[in-house]
């Protein structure tokens, strides 16, 4: 059924694998849409709690290169369209009524770290590495933006958004990212013990608890994604973004030229 991710559900327990290895988990237009079935299929069952994790060495590692050159070939309307399919997937792990717990296994980057970052719990391997490194080849971590600046304050936002800079584990704790750091053969056993503890409270508490809290903040993140969806789209236009991806897939050092079309 799903060709980029692996859903399991056994009982109270559901489990997402990002299954792209080869590819280090990357999205892609077909992640997006499985993932948010996924969500869909967990929402449905018995499932309490949903573990979010990665196959291979890497988490994810942000948007698929092949994607990425689409991207920069595509019109306006079809940006702001696919911008917005972007905007709907971070939502609704934000939203999710069943609590998430990301295992976070390796790099988790740009579009990965939003994933990794945006469910109620966040576990890491030491060796795991983060980054919204959107700047780098030109392009805008916009709609992240609008849960970061929530979930660490506007000025450490600036600092990792800004410079795109790849920050450690301890950082990520440091910073509110991350809840715990696991070892690699501990990881998904302390995903699960800690889905016990989840699951042994009321399911109405939990539901009635997630949508109390992002209830409250709702109507400001709905407003702050328009603006992050149509600046999103509309820097894809840019002629640093096409130089960007350029660089990047080319493996060269970008000539910025810094004028919007």
């Amino acid at each position: 059924m799903y060709s980029t991710l692996l859903l399991d559900i056994s009982g109270n327990l559901a489990t997402i694998t990002l299954n792209r290895p080869d590819k280090r988990n990357a999205i892609s237009a077909a992640m997006i849409s499985e993932l948010q079935s996924a969500l869909d299929e967990i929402e449905k069952s018995h499932a309490r709690v949903g573990i979010l994790t990665g196959s291979g060495k890497a988490f994810c590692a942000g948007m698929d290169l092949e994607m990425l050159s689409a991207i920069a070939q595509q019109s306006p309307s079809e940006n702001q369209e696919d911008s917005r399919r972007m905007a709907k997937m971070f939502r609704r792990i934000w939203s999710f009524p069943k609590p998430l717990i990301a295992a976070v296994n390796g790099a988790a980057l740009a579009g990965g770290c939003g994933i990794a970052t945006l469910c109620d719990f966040t576990l890491a391997v030491p060796e795991s590495k983060f980054g919204y490194t959107e700047v780098k080849i030109g392009f805008l971590p916009a709609i992240v933006s609008v849960f970061l600046s929530r979930q660490i304050g506007e000025k450490r936002t600036r600092d990792l958004l800004l410079t795109g800079r790849i920050f450690e584990a301890t950082e990520a704790r440091d910073l509110g990212l991350v809840n715990e750091i696991v070892g690699p053969e501990e990881l998904l056993d302390r995903a699960r013990e800690l889905a016990d503890v989840l699951i042994a409270a009321s399911p109405s508490s939990l539901t009635r608890a997630k949508r109390l809290l992002t209830s409250a903040a709702a109507a400001g993140v709905d407003a702050d994604l328009e603006r992050a969806i149509l600046e999103n789209a509309r820097i894809r236009c840019t002629p640093d973004f096409k130089e960007g991806v350029a660089s990047f897939l080319e493996k060269r050092k970008p000539v910025w030229r810094g004028e919007e079309q």
